[in-house]
Order: structure tokens, then C-alpha cells, then sequence
């Protein structure tokens, strides 16, 4: 009775899901497929997201249920660290690799040590505009909204943020493999366009990959199919426990 008790009780006060977001999903749509699976399993569960990751990120989302979607405020504020690549010698319109490429250039001439000096340059505090392809609000709407009716705001209001580490992991010309530990709020898209404009030679976020949320680690997390087989099979134990 006290297993049953404590099992009901846990679900009644929610989880932290940790996940591996797949490639071209939004958190939302994360957000959206585990409280609809919540929903066909009979249970009825509040879910959201503590922090934002684009559709073309992947890697460590945490989603909280219940009554812990009242702790995502602490969640939301923790440091981040990622891996990814960014191309040099050309740019696109949102920083990453959602739009297409323009103004193509040559990096044959830049050197591991400027690279390598660039980078740490970026280390400390710095002010950060928002890019238009985020989900920033400026009157009532998202940036990215205003970005797909080809509408720029160039009053974008800049934020204070933290770069911890900036590591240069690898460089493959016109690819440059990095580690970045960054505190909440950071646009690594940004960060990545900032970076090229240094070289001189733009650049932009070919790919992208969180790897923690404070002590929470991707090497912990679920893929999507797996976290609905775990739900559905805590819902068939849960229902069972109440039908005894």
C-alpha cells in the first residue's frame, strides 16, 4: 500500500523529462507530442519546457510536468553548454542554417591562431541583440514572425550575458568545431555570426548541440519515443494501482 501510495503521489507531483530534441522540431512540438501521449494514456499532466532550443538544435531539453512546471522559472536560469560547428566564408539571414547562404568568401588565408584568438576574445561579459529568427516578443509578437514578413526591427533591446568558455574543439577550413559554455539567454547563433564578422570572413551556426543545463546532463536524457514508451507504461501502472 505504501509503494502504491508513494508511486500515486509522485505522479501527482510531477517530473523533470529529460530529452534529446530531434533535428527540425521545435521545443513546442517536444511540449506538444509528450502532453498529447499524457493525454491518450489517460493521465491528465501539465507540460512545458525550460528553455528554448531552435528546430535546427538538438540535444538536452527538460520538460516539466504537473506541479514541477512551477520550478521551470529555476530551471530556465541555469548556465549551458554546447558543441557544434560553425561554417566561415558566408552568412544567412537567421544565423544558422534555416536560410539560405549569401556572400561567400574565402578562408583558405586564416590561421589556427587567429581562430584560436578570436574565440577567446568572446570570453566574459558582453551585450547580446537578439537575432529577428528567435522567439524574442517586441509588441505582442515574436521576432521570428515579423522576420517571415520580411520585417526587421532594428530596435531590438540587448541583453547582458555571460561566455564562460569558447573552445575551438577542431578546425576543418571552412568548418570550425567548438564547445561553449554560455549563461541563460545566449543566442549561439549570434555568437557564431559575431565570430565570423571578427575573422573578417562571416560565418554562421552550421549545427548545434546542448549538452547540459546546469548538472543536468544529455547523457541522462530520452529520445522522444522512448520518453512516450516510459510515460505510457508509468500510466499503465498508475491506472492499474487506482482499479485495485
Amino acid at each position: 500500500m505504501d509503494e502504491q501510495c508513494n508511486r500515486e503521489s509522485h505522479l501527482d507531483e510531477g517530473d523533470f523529462l529529460l530529452l534529446d530534441k530531434p533535428l527540425d522540431w521545435t521545443s513546442f512540438d517536444v511540449v506538444a507530442k509528450i502532453r498529447n501521449t499524457y493525454k491518450q494514456s489517460g493521465l491528465k499532466r501539465k507540460v512545458g519546457h525550460c528553455g528554448t532550443l531552435d528546430p535546427k538544435a538538438t540535444g538536452l531539453l527538460i520538460l516539466a510536468t504537473g506541479r514541477k512546471t512551477k520550478e521551470i522559472a529555476s530551471l530556465e536560469v541555469l548556465d549551458k553548454v554546447y558543441d557544434g560547428a560553425i561554417k566561415l566564408g558566408v552568412m544567412t539571414g537567421s544565423h544558422d542554417s534555416e536560410t539560405e547562404e549569401y556572400g561567400h568568401c574565402c578562408t583558405a588565408h586564416l590561421t589556427e591562431d587567429e581562430i584560436r584568438a578570436a574565440a577567446s576574445g568572446f570570453i566574459g561579459m558582453r551585450q547580446q541583440q537578439p537575432p529577428m529568427h528567435s522567439a524574442a516578443w517586441h509588441n505582442g509578437k515574436r521576432l521570428y514572425e515579423h522576420a517571415r514578413k520580411g520585417v526587421v526591427i532594428k530596435e531590438r533591446k540587448a541583453k547582458e550575458i555571460v561566455i564562460y568558455r569558447f573552445e575551438i574543439d577542431r578546425i576543418e577550413l571552412p568548418i570550425v568545431y567548438f564547445i561553449l559554455h554560455v549563461s541563460k539567454g545566449a543566442y549561439i547563433r549570434v555568437i557564431a555570426h559575431e565570430f565570423g564578422s571578427v575573422l573578417g570572413v562571416g560565418g554562421y551556426l552550421a549545427s548545434l548541440r546542448r549538452v547540459s543545463i546546469g548538472t543536468w546532463q544529455l547523457s541522462s536524457s530520452r529520445t522522444v519515443a522512448e520518453t512516450i514508451e516510459h510515460i505510457r507504461q508509468q500510466a499503465s501502472t498508475h491506472l492499474s494501482s487506482e482499479g485495485r
